[in-house]
Parts: C-alpha cells; structure tokens; sequence
C-alpha cells in the first residue's frame, strides 16, 4: 500500500504523469495514460449528453462504461500494431496537412498559430511529437480500415429483392360490415349460454386488487369556510388586479406595414380597385398570422388610434405612421368595453383569499403534526389533536372519489405497504395527508350477479360478431374475380395502389399481411373486432423501375446494406487482430486513472 501511495505521488490534476505514463501494452505499442483518460472523459459527456443529467463515475462503472472504453483503446491500439507491422504510414507533410486544418490551432488572423498549437497540446497534456504520433496513427488506422472495408460491393440483387418488396402494390376491392348489417336477428341467450360466456372470461369480470386504507387529511376547502375576510382586504386586492375586471373597448386589427408612403398609398389605391387586404398581404410574401396584432386598445394602437376605432368591422385604414414605418390597418371587430364593479367581484375575491389564508394555516401546522408522528401518534390522534378529518377507503385503481380523486393520493395508495411510517404528503390545491394500509384484497372475480348486465352485453356482443363473420363468409363465397360488390349488397370500396407501407383507416394493425399473403382472385373475410371485412385481392403490381422514388430507395437499400457488411468484414478483422497481439493491462495503473475520476 506504501508503494501504491507512493506510485500516486506522480500524479498531477492534468493527467498522469511522472512515474506512471502507460497503462499497458498491445502489441508494440504504448497504451498511453493521457489517451485512456481522455478516450474515457470523452464517453462520460457524451452519455451524459445522452441522459440530460450528470452522473458519477462510480455510476458510470457499475454501467461499464470504463469496461467498454478500455475494450475501446485496446481495439484502436490493436490496429495500429497491425498498420505498423504491414507498412503502413504517412509522410510529414500529410501530418502537417491534418494539423493546419484543425481550428484550435489557429491564431485571430484565422491561420495556423505555432503558439496557439503548443498552448492547445499543453492545455491537454500532450507534447508536440505525441500529438503528432498520435495524429500519424490514426490516419494510417483509417487507412487499414479503408482497404479493408474498400472492396465491398454493393449486393445489387440484395437491393433489388428489398425494393421489390417494399415497392410492389396490391389493387384490392373491400367492404367494411357491422353488426347493423346483420340480415337475421340474434337469438337471445339462454342461462346456459351466460354461465358459459361468464366462466369463458373471467379478466373481464375481475375486480381489481383492493386496498383498505386509513387516512388524516386536511385541504384548503375544509377550513377556509371559517377563515373571516375583511372588507378592506377585498378591496385592495380588487385594485390590484383592477385590468382583470375593467378592460377598456378594443378592436381586432390587422396591420400590413411598408417602406414609405408612397408604397403604401399604391397599395390602397390597388386595393380600392382591384384585389382585397388578404391578397395584398401574399404579396408581401406574408401571411395573415403574421399581420395579425389580436385584440388591441387605444392605448396600444398610439397616434393611429382614432382612424382605427372610427372605422366599421371589415374597414381599411391607412396609411398611417407606426414606428414602423407607414401602415394599412384592417379592422375586423369591435370588442365592447367590460366592466366587473367590487360588489360583483367581491365573492369570488372572498373565495380567493380564504383559500389563499387556508392553506398558509395548513403550511403552519406542518410542524406540529409531524412533530405528533415523529413521536409515535396514530391518525387517529392526528384527527383528535388537529384539523385533520380521518376517513377510510375502499381503494383500487378504479377509485376516483373523495381524496382519491386527487392524483397525489393514488400514486401513494399504490405504494404504500403495510407497517410503513405515515409519512405527511402534500396535495396538489395545498392540502396535506398521512394514509396507512390495512389490509390488502387480491384480484377476486365478481360474483355472476353482481355483473349480470355485462355478462348478457359482453354474450350479445360475441354473439353478434360470429353471426356476422358466419354470414361474411357465406357472401364471400358469391365474389368472384369480377364480381360487383354492389350486387350482393355491399359498400364496396377500392384501393388501387395499396403497397406495405400503406394505411387503410378502420382496419386492423393485420389487415396489410393480410392482403399481401392473398393471392389475385383470392376473397378473405378478416375479424376486424366489432366488425368484418370482406376484401378481394384484385391486382398485384410490381413497382415501377423508373420512378424516382424506386431507383432512390433501391439507392439506399443498397448502400445500407453495403454499409452494414464492410462494418461487419471490419469488426471480424479487428478481432482477429485483437487474438493475435499480445496485449497487457497494468490495472494498478487503471485504477489510478479511475482514482482521479472518483
């Protein structure tokens, strides 16, 4: 451990330095200390980029992301052993190339600055020659990966397979049923019928798991009835939200502004004899939403004010000076002048303010009740000592009465477990509960007679739908290739270009694997829930070889694909390299670079 501590010595803020600078051999090459800090610094922000939000790197390690960054440098290293070993490099002048292109290199002048460079390489703990090397490697990587990944062509038959696929289209002629479309009544049930349907279902008839639960709350409405509200009050707080009850009369304006008068006058002249406000505002290259200044007062409107609020609904104005510049205004409404007087605004303001004082009174006795729980107090007690109201419910998820109707209540009802401290919880409009679980029912099936009514609507519903697939079938049967759907009584309706990914609206998430496994001529009666459809499969058609849209996707098919198998061809020639080249981690070492991130 002496030694360890020692060891550390040598290691600076910056990186590691002194005694300890790699962390590791693979091949020939040095794993650098500074390339596995900043390669693992680099994934940190990028997935903390990722998730919004920081995280630490104990975090990071329990995601092995310090795994996966090492298996990372390792990789890289690997190839560069092999780019070495086969030959492959680059001249200086390519390496100078790369650096004059990098932008923190370059002085205020826009040009390469030699002191901007070292400053940069310094700043990041790298001198010029292993920056250099650096960039020398990675460039000879790239070119080992190039010629590896180069040669593959793009699979032509591949893609076209894909395009065909994707491209090709299906003509179909369909007819949507209901069961308004049944051509014989259902007959009714019979006990056995239900007793068969209720046993065949049982989740529909299931109650949900129930929870008894106790509980103390307080909300702004129980006490705010008691809270007295003096006269004075109302009417100071009548003052200051005075805009909200006396708004003064307003217009709906439009306001399309020019360059000069000149240009302005032109527009209303033309306006005058040949096209209207709307046009003038497209040939502004504008739209209305843009023109459109909403409900204003005299106040807002300036020196243009009296024009405007002397003008009739649908009236142009103008030109008139803006700030800016000269202006045509059109006017679309006039918005009388309203007024709320105190004696008509003083019940809702009394109501405001109780509710306001209630729930700073609530807010004040936070303390004391949990005081009282902290020293061991039941809800019941709570109900005795405070304002707090006990109550008991029946709870389940779909309970929304009373304080279940309050969101914060279900969320903790659903997590609360028996013997948990009542812990005080706030609501929503400033009220406060504790709750306790007494006691917790499972999912029961109801009794038959408690869901009687459903059971015979859940039966006819079931009834209906085979009755009205069996007689789907049965027209089915009448539809050959030409057949008009017409003259069985159907609502046909055609699709003459129906391709995978199309959409028929109506239709089941089925209803395109359906129609694309069906073979031309071919009648299909498909469940659509409450419903059926009868659909003939009238035409398939290959997609057209010239359409842009083809020869584009055809494109990209192939170029994904391509893509896709170099990646792998490159994967598995890594990894080859990789078992082939002696590699050799100084975990201490790692544990250092770790250390510093703790």
């Amino acid at each position: 451990m002496g030694l360890i501590v020692v060891g550390l010595l040598g290691f600076g803020t910056g990186g590691l330095s002194g005694n300890i600078r790699n962390i590791g051999t693979v091949g020939d090459k040095q794993v650098s200390v500074a390339r596995y800090q900043r390669a693992l610094n680099e994934q940190l922000q990028a997935f903390q980029a990722q998730l919004g939000t920081a995280i630490g790197f104990q975090q990071a390690q329990e995601l092995g992301i310090d795994q996966a960054v090492l298996a990372q440098v390792v990789s890289q290293r690997a190839l560069d052993n092999e780019a070495t070993n086969l030959g492959i490099s680059v001249g200086d002048a390519r390496v100078r190339d790369e650096v004059l292109k990098i932008p923190a290199f370059r002085g205020i002048s826009g040009d390469f600055d030699r002191e901007s460079y070292r400053f940069a390489l310094s700043q990041s703990g790298l001198s010029e020659a292993e920056f250099e090397t650096s960039l020398r490697e990675d460039i000879a990587r790239t070119l080992l990966q190039g010629a590896v990944v180069g040669g593959v062509p793009a699979p032509e038959a591949y893609a076209e397979a894909l395009s065909q696929f994707v491209g090709e289209a299906r003509a179909i002629t369909y007819a949507m049923l209901t069961a308004d479309d049944l051509t014989a009544p259902v007959a009714g049930a019979t006990p056995e019928d239900l007793q068969a349907y209720f046993d065949g279902n049982p989740d529909a008839f299931t109650a949900p798991e129930q929870r008894d639960i106790t509980y103390a709350w307080l909300s702004p409405d129980m006490i705010q009835g008691a809270i007295q509200i003096d006269e004075q009050a109302l009417r100071d707080l009548y003052q200051e939200r005075i805009n909200d009850f006396i708004v003064p009369e307003r217009r709906l304006v439009e306001r399309l502004v020019y360059v000069d008068t000149a240009a302005a006058e032109a527009a209303k002249a033309k306006l005058n004899e040949t096209i209207d406000f709307d046009q003038l505002v497209i040939e502004r290259g504008l739209e209305l939403a843009d023109v459109d200044l909403g409900d204003v007062s005299r106040e807002d409107l300036g020196s243009a004010a009296d024009p405007i609020f002397a003008a009739s609904a649908g009236d142009v104005v103008g030109p008139l000076n803006t700030s800016l510049g000269p202006a045509l205004f059109r006017m679309n409404a006039v918005l009388a002048a309203e007024e709320i007087t105190f004696e008509d605004a003083q019940e809702d303001l009394r109501v405001e303010l109780a509710a306001a004082r209630a729930r700073r009174v609530i807010d004040d006795s936070r303390d004391r009740i949990n005081d009282l729980l902290a020293g061991g107090a039941k809800l019941e007690d709570l109900a005795e000592q405070t304002d707090m109201e006990l109550g008991t419910i029946a709870w389940s998820q779909d309970t929304q009465d009373g304080i279940a109707a309050h969101e914060e209540f279900r969320a903790a009802a659903a997590e609360i477990t028996e013997g948990a401290y009542p812990e005080l919880r706030e609501l929503a409009d400033g009220g406060i509960f504790a709750l306790r679980l007494d006691g917790i029912t499972p999912p029961t099936v109801r009794p038959m007679a408690d869901v009687m009514d459903a059971v015979q609507a859940g039966w006819s519903a079931q009834a209906k739908q085979t009755a009205l697939l069996d007689q789907a079938r049965a027209t089915a049967d009448d539809i050959a290739p030409l057949t008009g759907f017409e003259t069985l009584g159907l609502n046909g309706t055609g699709e003459p270009a129906l391709t995978r990914r199309g959409y028929v609206e109506g239709t089941p998430p089925s209803f395109l694997t359906d129609v694309f496994d069906m073979e031309t001529g071919d009648v299909k009666v498909i469940d659509n829930g409450a419903g059926v459809i009868i659909v003939r499969l009238d035409g398939i058609n290959a997609p057209d070889g010239n359409d842009a849209q083809t020869i584009a996707e055809k494109q990209v098919a192939a170029d994904t694909a391509a893509a896709g198998i170099s990646q792998d061809i490159f994967e598995a020639f890594s990894a080859a390299v990789q078992v082939r080249t002696d590699v050799e981690i100084n975990q201490a070492a790692v544990n250092a670079v770790h250390a510093q991130l703790q």
